[in-house]
């Protein structure tokens, strides 16, 4: 999976903000560009395993089926 992030420069504390606008909430940072980056892509799994954990059956007929994207 892709997910495209925005960068900004912190200019508080010299280092980089960096979030997944496609998951509302997830946010990082890190000292560096490259920092932040790996650290969103942590964030990001941690987004996903939260949402896939709240994923509930509500009805028998329903069911959860697990779906790979790439």
């Amino acid at each position: 999976m892709i997910f495209n992030v925005i960068l900004r420069p912190d200019p508080v504390d010299d280092g980089f903000n960096v979030s997944c606008p496609a998951l509302p909430g997830c946010h990082s940072q890190g000292d560096t560009e490259e920092e932040a980056i790996e650290n969103i892509k942590d964030a990001i799994i941690g987004c996903l395993d939260v949402l896939n954990k709240r994923a509930r059956i509500h009805d028998e007929a329903e069911k959860i089926v697990e779906v790979a994207l790439g």
